[in-house]
């Protein structure tokens, strides 16, 4: 285990980590899911990374951690569904001081990308693969011949005057009981414009309710070919990890 990157996955409602093997993109050991505090401030998201690396001493790889957020150099520059104490937060130093390692912080979107993109449902893809992930909001990630362009932040494209993920994330759908042939009919929507804007190769649809992708996808009307992520919830914990290997 001492050899593999170790990564996390800081969610809503669980924060989960594990040491992945980043030669088969999978966890190299049981992960370990600890609650999400409340209220998930930077320093008691801290003292959770520790605790979670604490539960495997023997890995001593490099540490990567999701933040759903746009990261640049490290530090968190938004906060649309987490503590506003976020914006501005230099994340990798104070992980890093919390841990007494070296820790590398990535939007979580991007972290699923990198996963989807080297071990997924995207592994091989030539040209443009939008990932994007349907959750409380909706995370994306471009990546371009396998290459990262971070923190693109589509789930807020504005489309017909409302921010997009109000209208047609899955909590939408939860929020407003909203039957699969609705929440098509929004996704539809949604996806054209990124289509039109983007001209991708591939939708790669991530995140919790990509385990029921045969209820909605099917239903979509697009031209692009869109597929769910192959990952599911594997891809936030090995994205991360992947992403603090190539950092360090």
């Amino acid at each position: 285990m001492r050899a593999h990157a170790f990564g996390i996955d800081f969610g809503g409602t669980g924060i989960k980590g594990a040491p992945v093997d980043l030669e088969r993109g999978d966890f190299a050991a049981v992960r370990v899911r600890i609650t999400t505090p409340k209220p998930a401030t930077p320093a008691a998201i801290a003292a959770v990374i520790g605790e979670l690396l604490d539960h495997f001493p023997e890995s001593t790889g490099a540490v990567g951690v999701t933040v759903p957020a746009v990261v640049r150099h490290g530090v968190a520059g938004s906060a649309a569904n987490i503590d506003p104490a976020w914006v501005g937060t230099d994340a990798d130093a104070l992980f890093s001081e919390a841990t007494g390692r070296e820790v590398h912080v990535v939007n979580d979107a991007d972290a699923a990308g990198l996963a989807e993109v080297t071990y997924g449902a995207a592994r091989g893809q030539r040209g443009l693969v939008i990932v994007t992930t349907l959750g409380t909001g909706i995370g994306s990630a471009l990546i371009h011949d396998g290459v990262l362009v971070p923190s693109s932040e589509l789930g807020h494209l504005e489309i017909d005057g409302y921010d997009a993920e109000s209208r047609a994330a899955n909590s939408a759908r939860q929020a407003e009981d909203l039957s699969w042939e609705q929440w098509a009919e929004r996704l539809t929507r949604y996806y054209s414009v990124v289509e039109r804007l983007f001209s991708p190769e591939l939708f790669v649809v991530g995140g919790g309710v990509s385990k029921d992708a045969e209820h909605f996808l099917p239903l979509l009307d697009i031209a692009t070919p869109i597929v769910p992520a192959t990952l599911l919830n594997r891809a936030g914990v090995v994205g991360a990890a992947l992403h603090a290997a190539r950092a360090g």
